[in-house]
């Protein structure tokens, strides 16, 4: 079984470090992304089964790099996890009605964000 390519767009090095780890570790290809330009030209690139999103970088948000994922013929099938320190309704609600498959609320454990990527991940 071919293995599935997850995207990573973070700013924060140790939670690329610790979730690379994680996944890879669970049988999954990773690449990341600093921000969310970077993670754009990454996902039109790699064309990754998942792609897993925080919400506050530099230069280039979660959400507008949701919108623009979602926008684009190429890449707006993929489905987009966001990770998010930000609490608020209004927030996740934002995410969601821009196509945000999911979220996953920062801290996280291990096992959340693995179900969490098993329930979004395309069935083959």
């Amino acid at each position: 079984m071919d293995r599935k390519k997850i995207l990573l767009v973070d700013d924060e090095e140790d939670i690329i470090k610790m979730n690379t780890l994680r996944l890879a570790d669970s049988n999954y290809d990773v690449i990341s992304a600093n921000d969310g330009r970077e993670g754009l030209k990454k996902a039109e690139k790699e064309m990754p089964d998942l792609i897993l999103l925080d919400v506050m970088m530099p230069k280039m948000d979660g959400f507008q790099t949701l919108v623009k994922l979602k926008s684009s013929q190429k890449t707006s099938r993929i489905p987009v996890i966001m990770l998010t320190g930000v609490g608020e309704k209004k927030e996740l609600n934002k995410a969601m009605i821009n196509g945000a498959a999911d979220f996953i609320q920062k801290p996280f454990n291990g096992e959340m964000l693995m179900e969490t990527i098993k329930r979004n991940l395309p069935k083959a």
